[in-house]
């Protein structure tokens, strides 16, 4: 008889479903991993990253779009994930999941404001837009309470990914790890974004492979319709943004 890993026996969740859920495994992480290299060499401060701005906006906006889009693409997986580890621990599952995901939507709040203060250094210059990120830097908005969640749904679902047998010791540590990259808006790279990013790639991405290679394989005719359905939607969505 054949023996199936837990992380791949779990039952199938209707939505987001394993496709879409195992993409978001692989491609989230990876794209987290690369907007936090690309801006490894300027100072973790937002003084220094309004600055770089200035001087490499392209660099900057290629950095932060990057590891925005990541962190939004993640929650598909983050429910795929939920949804194996709810098998044996409904609990954890729920409260790691659910934490999680909102955590998510704090950082999409913060890649908001980190595109507002660019904007401001394109309209005012990199001091002058300083001067005004230092002034408001504490007001109050009502994700800053989401703070917590941003850190703790990660250990959650670490917790709850071992011990249901869907990760290993090691990558439910590197799992683990995500909990540590810098939070707020305007943060640069440190050694321990670079850490918590590689722990989300090692922990995420074959699981993501894992669960593609799981169950019936489409015909190539599925896939290549699915794929141009996919181009064709984005480029609208795109241009449709772009419209205002």
């Amino acid at each position: 008889m054949t023996v199936t890993s837990p992380s791949i026996a779990a039952p199938q969740a209707l939505f987001p479903g394993r496709w879409v859920g195992a993409a978001s495994l692989v491609v989230g992480p990876l794209l987290v991993l690369a907007g936090v290299l690309l801006r490894m060499r300027f100072s973790f401060f937002f003084p220094a990253q309004l600055s770089a701005y200035e001087r490499h906006p392209r660099l900057m906006t290629a950095s932060y779009s990057l590891v925005s889009a990541g962190w939004a693409l993640l929650w598909p997986g983050v429910a795929l994930l939920a949804a194996r580890i709810g098998a044996r621990f409904r609990e954890l599952a729920v409260w790691g999941g659910a934490l999680t995901v909102l955590g998510l939507f704090a950082r999409v709040f913060h890649a908001g404001v980190d595109h507002a203060d660019f904007q401001l250094v394109t309209a005012q210059g990199a001091v002058s837009a300083a001067r005004t990120v230092s002034e408001t830097y504490g007001a109050f908005h009502v994700f800053s309470t989401l703070n917590a969640a941003i850190m703790s749904g990660w250990i959650l679902l670490a917790v709850g990914a071992y011990r249901a047998q869907v990760l290993g010791p090691l990558r439910a540590a590197a799992l683990g790890l995500v909990s540590a990259m810098p939070l707020g808006v305007l943060k640069g790279t440190t050694a321990g974004s670079v850490a918590a990013a590689a722990g989300l790639c090692v922990a995420l991405v074959p699981l993501g492979v894992a669960a593609w290679r799981t169950g019936p394989t489409p015909r190539a005719a599925t896939v290549v319709g699915r794929l141009v359905l996919v181009g064709v939607v984005a480029t609208a969505m795109f241009c449709f943004g772009q419209a205002g």
